[in-house]
């Protein structure tokens, strides 16, 4: 991913408003990111746990996503899975994320939900250079190219679900 700034994140969101998108925090560190090893941008809101965002490059431009999941967290003998990595976590290290729709359904008040690391790490995970609570990803057969791949190509599947 290409390295962003402030501006370019803020204009980039599709399914809130100006307003919004301009009170929205934004991470402070974005000059020191592992941009080459980024496939989105992903962050907590520190000021309300219970939002997150992520932007990414999609189709020539940015496309900025606010996204929300409940406060409550799993056990920590419970495992889930991430929609996205496929990376597994125990307890709450997985959650619901959902995003309002883009344009009049989102007005609407309908929205699209994915299982997501709650940390938004997973390109990190993909890649080894981080690692999950529970020790270890799953040994798969795909290469770390191809799983990159399945991982970009689920995330634009659920942004096409934003569109529709």
């Amino acid at each position: 991913m290409r390295p962003l700034t402030e501006q370019d994140i803020r204009t980039s969101f599709i399914n809130c408003s100006k307003g919004e998108a301009k009170r929205m925090w934004v991470p402070r560190d974005l000059d020191g990111l592992p941009w080459d090893d980024l496939d989105f941008l992903g962050w907590r809101d520190p000021g309300a746990p219970d939002r997150s965002c992520l932007v990414t490059e999609r189709q020539g431009g940015l496309v900025g996503v606010a996204l929300r999941f409940p406060s409550s967290q799993r056990g920590f003998l419970h495992r889930s899975m991430c929609s996205l990595c496929l990376t597994t976590h125990r307890g709450g290290g997985v959650s619901l994320m959902t995003a309002r729709k883009a344009g009049a359904a989102g007005r609407e008040g309908n929205s699209v939900g994915l299982y997501m690391c709650t940390d938004l790490a997973c390109s990190l995970y993909v890649r080894g250079r981080k690692v999950p609570d529970s020790g270890s990803r799953f040994e798969e057969s795909l290469t770390t190219q191809e799983q990159i791949a399945r991982t970009t190509g689920n995330l634009a599947s659920f942004l096409d679900k934003l569109y529709s």
